[in-house]
């Protein structure tokens, strides 16, 4: 028997060490060559680890949320006979540790996305919820159906025995219910009624009580979830963010996108984002400074030419931001096409770290969830995001064509701007915004050439 030592591999340039997110396999399992031992999490994507050689596994690295550099030990796992040289030569590739990563490459994203800001049923599912915990034993309340004893005298004395039928017994332990909390009958016998008295009072009354107590849930927070705090935090403490809101008119807006779907054939549906995409680009080249990434420590602001954005989605695994290249030269259908095929790629972890990296600016928008405003997180190294809100109407005076006004109904929707005010000044910001909202309100230029 010979000992083969897997250590972890160079899985990225610039990529120095890697948090273990998975283990497939723990001490004392039997592996096959090419089965998936664990996987990695760096700065840019997860990474499947798979197993060279066949054997027992006697040795693992560390716990899941555990951080490991290149080149360090993963797995020791048990071969028959000599270890193979291929097999040697994958495990010695890692051995040499990557260089840290300059100030500035990391790309993971870190803001909520859901892509059309009008249209619920394209925003991103969020993530399942976890199975509830066991309803944990009900308090006793003192008053009218509150136990029969007092519920602050820990030495009022507990029945003996609870008169109730084997029904009433099994549905009060389904609900998690102590009988002896349930103020019975004046015969002293419970009955459905009592329960739903006592579930009456406590669950919807009794001093405001709005639900029964659960225990406490402690939740380790690794992967994607540990990436993403780690980055909000680098971000909120090394830039001072400021936010701008505007109301924008989008009725004519919506009636255009209207108009484009009933004739879009076997294009993909219109959403609002490729639009408001398109208007973003397409004020850009005025606002350079919006489109831009800021390395703090070289004291360099790169301003971009190209448009690479960054439209944040919801996945059963966290938060992701796939990256549209070059959105400026896009059309509409081709940006919805992009939009549809990232946002899948995120939801079903195709997506590649040169698709999750590399954005200039990131929209980010939680509008068909409601809410009229947001002050999104910037993803830093960029210097600002933007944040379309909830469409709702409302009625507003409009111009009547005669010289006055006349109250119409209209569609109203809230743009917000977060910037890093060291590259940003607030003038700037507002200047963009306002260019941004005549674009929008005037839909026919953002299909012009």
């Amino acid at each position: 028997m010979a000992k083969f030592t897997f250590n972890l591999p160079d899985i990225g340039e610039g990529i120095a060490e890697a948090e273990i997110v998975d283990w497939h396999v723990k001490v004392g399992d039997t592996v096959e060559e090419d089965d998936r031992l664990a996987d990695m999490m760096t700065d840019k994507a997860t990474v499947e680890m798979e197993s060279p050689v066949a054997g027992k596994v006697i040795e693992v690295a560390g716990e899941v949320g555990d951080t490991i550099a290149i080149g360090s030990m993963l797995v020791v796992i048990e071969v028959e006979g000599e270890v193979p040289e291929d097999a040697e030569e994958d495990a010695e590739g890692g051995t040499e540790p990557a260089p840290a990563p300059k100030a500035g490459e990391s790309e993971t994203r870190i803001e909520v996305e859901t892509p059309d800001p009008s249209d619920a049923e394209d925003a991103a599912a969020a993530a399942p919820p976890s199975a509830p915990e066991p309803p944990a034993e009900p308090v006793g309340e003192a008053g009218a159906q509150g136990s029969g004893r007092d519920a602050g005298d820990a030495s009022a004395p507990r029945p003996a025995k609870v008169l109730a039928s084997p029904a009433v017994r099994q549905r009060a332990k389904d609900l998690g219910i102590d009988l002896a909390e349930v103020k019975p009958a004046a015969d002293g016998r419970v009955r459905h009624a009592d329960l739903d008295a006592f579930l009456s009072y406590n669950r919807a009354g009794g001093f405001g009580a709005a639900g029964r107590a659960r225990a406490d849930e402690e939740v380790k927070v690794i992967g994607l979830r540990k990436r993403i705090a780690q980055n909000m935090a680098e971000a909120k403490r090394n830039i001072p963010h400021f936010s701008y809101v505007e109301e924008c008119d989008v009725t004519d807006l919506e009636r255009l996108r209207a108009d484009l779907n009933a004739e879009r054939g076997d294009r993909p549906k219109l959403t609002m984002l490729p639009l408001l995409i398109t208007a973003i680009c397409r004020t850009l080249p005025d606002f350079p400074m919006i489109n831009a990434r800021y390395d703090d420590a070289a004291g360099v602001v790169t301003r971009h030419g190209s448009v690479h954005l960054g439209m944040a989605t919801q996945t059963d695994k966290g938060l992701m931001v796939p990256v549209i290249r070059d959105a400026q030269s896009r059309n509409l259908w081709q940006l919805a096409r992009e939009i549809l095929r990232l946002a899948n790629a995120a939801r079903d972890g195709s997506a590649t770290s040169d698709e999750l990296s590399g954005s200039t600016l990131t929209v980010t928008s939680l509008g068909p969830l409601g809410g009229v405003a947001t002050t999104p997180v910037i993803n830093r190294p960029e210097v600002a995001i933007i944040g379309p809100n909830r469409i709702v109407e409302r009625p507003m005076f409009v111009p009547d064509g005669l010289g006055g006004e006349r109250l119409e109904k209209r569609k109203l929707m809230n743009i917000s701007i977060s910037c890093d005010h060291r590259v940003v000044d607030g003038w700037d910001a507002a200047s963009f915004v306002q260019a941004l909202k005549r674009l929008i309100e005037a839909p026919a230029r953002i299909l012009a050439d």
